[in-house]
Order: structure tokens, then sequence, then C-alpha cells
């Protein structure tokens, strides 16, 4: 697939080679991809339907989801595949689309050349091709808005990310039905989701891994130092550096298949609700994050997670604002907020924003482990659902372990969950606490 240009030179050789060339052979030769691009970074040669692209951050997983869709639009010979003229992008939010695959630095505006742009709709969410194909940006926030739709190609970026990944997946399995070959690429840094892990095993399904380190040429100096220095052979860095699929900690209080099994797409009308925020000591660029929380419960006991809005580097007032405006979002009855850090100063804070806002002070008397065990225990028995999906949140929950998480990180998020839930369900009960392995 790959041009003899970049197989018979360096790096450096290749480069001085293109700068010696006319201006009009330079500018075909930057638009031609396989010349630039890694073989992680090239779909598989072969019958397949599903082209799994997983990697680290920064790997170059954006600019390889741009140029397969250019390659399929254009019908380059190539990229087997075929746009049957109607074409999907997905992403976790409409905006998360807009921001990375379609206006990034590595998305699909960036990487055509002037004669094959596609015009650009925000307002209609739309692509349009001067070959004549359609591209339509779809979130995975509503699966219901794919119903109706048909296509030949469709690229999925972040899919781990998804917020109702089986519902979304599923309804873009039954658009996938245009043309002669229609085929799909996603594009995610990997979790160790159910669908993943059986994407993996699925013989429809080709797969490439990409880590950051693979693309180091192409990320800003000392990028990939520090983040390797930092995180390096921990839990955090094989998933968001490597790009691999980690397991739950054996000694983890959550499991992902429990947390799945409990999520909903939309709660019940609910009796309380309640924001909860576990403040930073300092607001430093190396301070904990603030975690915010919001929860609620119904008329059954059962307790429902609304939001996770966790700010990190956020000083007190930029915080203290994130908390009302989601109290406000929610309807929430109170605010309940770990003071062990800014004792009184933490409802002054709050009330300098929103002087109405009721605020519980809570003391920390116990450590993490021993606070979070009853509150695993709610979510064993059943009585508490996911609205929706918290990636990060539950990255926290299944690794966290009787020392803390694997990574050494406060369990920020983890800990406003646990006051939010303790409040609704366990204030003035005694629950029975589960022993580590």
């Amino acid at each position: 697939m790959k041009s003899k240009l970049p197989l018979l030179q360096s790096e450096t050789q290749r480069l001085e080679a293109i700068d010696a060339l006319p201006f009009i052979e330079q500018e075909v030769l930057k638009a031609d991809w396989p010349v630039w691009a890694r073989e992680n970074q090239l779909p598989p040669m072969g019958e397949w339907r599903t082209w799994l692209l997983m990697g680290g951050r920064g790997a170059g997983k954006t600019r390889a989801g741009a140029e397969w869709l250019r390659a399929i639009v254009n019908a380059d010979k190539h990229f087997l595949g075929d746009a049957g003229g109607r074409i999907a992008l997905v992403g976790e939010t409409y905006q998360d689309a807009r921001a990375v695959m379609i206006e990034g630095e590595s998305g699909l505006l960036a990487v055509h050349p002037q004669h094959e742009m596609p015009k650009w709709i925000p307002s209609r969410r739309r692509l349009e091709w001067p070959n004549g194909v359609i591209g339509q940006v779809f979130s995975a926030n509503d699966p219901d808005g794919l119903r109706g739709n048909q296509f030949g190609a469709v690229w999925s970026d972040e899919l781990a990310k998804w917020p109702y990944l089986e519902a979304t997946w599923d309804m873009l399995q039954f658009c996938l039905r245009l043309g002669n070959n229609p085929r799909q690429l996603v594009t995610t840094t990997p979790r160790p989701l159910a669908l993943l892990k059986k994407m993996l095993v699925d013989n429809t399904t080709v797969v490439t891994r990409s880590s950051t380190i693979d693309n180091k040429g192409n990320l800003a100096p000392g990028f990939v130092d520090f983040v390797t220095a930092e995180y390096g052979g921990t839990r955090l860095g094989r998933q968001e550096i490597n790009g691999e699929i980690i397991e739950d900690r054996e000694d983890a209080l959550w499991r992902r298949s429990q947390l799945e099994n409990l999520r909903v797409r939309i709660s019940p009308p609910l009796k309380r609700i309640i924001v909860a925020v576990d403040p930073p000591a300092t607001s430093t660029a190396n301070a904990d994050a603030c975690g915010i929380v919001g929860a609620g419960k119904d008329s059954e006991g059962i307790c429902y997670v609304l939001a996770d809005e966790t700010l990190h580097n956020a000083t007190p007032q930029m915080w203290a604002k994130k908390v009302v405006e989601l109290y406000n979002r929610l309807g929430a009855d109170a605010v309940v907020a770990e003071v062990n850090q800014g004792g009184e100063m933490v409802e002054t804070i709050l009330s300098m924003v929103d002087s109405t806002i009721a605020v519980r002070p809570v003391r920390a008397t116990r450590g993490k482990w021993v606070r979070a065990e009853p509150v695993a225990m709610l979510y064993a028995r059943g009585s508490v659902r996911h609205v929706g999906s918290f990636a990060k949140l539950e990255d926290q929950m299944c690794d966290f372990g009787p020392d803390g998480l694997s990574q050494g990180r406060s369990p920020d998020r983890l800990d406003a969950l646990v006051w939010a839930l303790h409040e609704l369900a366990l204030k003035q009960q005694s629950v029975p606490r589960i022993r580590p392995a």
C-alpha cells in the first residue's frame, strides 16, 4: 500500500527528497496518506466488516480515522470499502464529534486537499463532498437518532466513552447496509468493556494497536518522556499510553460487569437529590481534583447516580460555581460537602456563589475504604443505578482496593459518590462491611 519513497529512504532522507521536488509534486505527496502513515494506522488487507484501532492518547487514531474515511469517500483503490453515498460519524456527543472528528487538527477538514474538501454545515450536522457523498454526525447520547438511516461506511470515535454503548452500537449495525462493501472503523482508547471484548474475538473484526510512543515525532517535545516517566507501568499508563485493555483489580470493591447491569437510560421521579462535593486542599496544578457528583433516591429507596462534574486544577470559586450549577440543574435538595480540608471555609465559599442553597457539612472520621464498603454493599444489593455512563468515575470504582487507587492518586470522584450515597441511603443506618478478599 505504501509507495517506494518511504520504503527506500530514512525519514530524514525522505523529507529532503520531497523538499527537492517541484511544488505541485510536493502537494500531491503531502495528500498521499500511505506515504506518511505508520503500518498500524493503515487498514489491514482482506475481508472484514469492522476495523478496531485501539491506541493510547495522541497515538494518531484521529488522523487514521479521517484519512480512512477520506479514502473511502473518494473510492481510493488502496482502501477497500464503499461509501454507498452516505457515511456516519459517531462521537460521544455532537460537540466531541465536531471538535475532534471534523474540525480537529487531525480531523476531516484538515486532511482533505482543497479540491476534495467537503462542505461542513454545522446547523445540519452534515458534510457534503464534491462527489455527492453525504456524511451525517451522530451522538452516542441519542441511539434512537440513528433510526431510519443507512450507510456504506461508519467511523465511530472513542467508543469506550459512549454513554449508551450497547444501544448505539446495535443501532449502527442495522444501519450499515449500503454499497457493495460496507465497512466501519472504531478508533478508541480501550477499556475492559464487554462489547470491546466481544469485538476482539469476532471473526469479522480486524484489530490494530498503536501507542502514544509510536507517534512521538508528531507530539510536543517532552510530552512522551513526561507521561511515560509519570505513568509508565501503572494501570492508567498501560491503558492511556499503551492502549491496553486493563481488567478490574481482583481486590476492588466494584466490577465493571456489575456496573453494566445497573445502567439505565433515565431515572424515575426522585424524592430527594443530593450534590456531593469533595474539595481539594489546594488549587495548585498538582492538587487533587474536586470531586462533584449528583445522585437521587426514588420512592422505592433505589438510588440513581445522575452526574459526575469533577473538576481538575480548579480554584475554590470555580468548583463552587460548578457545584451550584449542578445543584440548580438537578433541582437538588442539598449539597453535602466534606469539610476536613477547609472546615467552615467550604460552606462560606458555596454561600458566596449562592446563599440560598442548603449545605450539609460532613467530616471524614474513617478511612476511604471503610467509608466505601457499605456503599459497595448497596451496589451488590442492586440498590443503585447509573443513569448513563460515567467512564472516569467507574474507572476509579473498579480500581479502588484496600490500598487506594493503583496509580496512587486520590479517588476524588469516588469520594464524592460515597458521600452522596451515604447521605441518601446510609444515614443513620448500619450496613455490614465487606471484607477485603
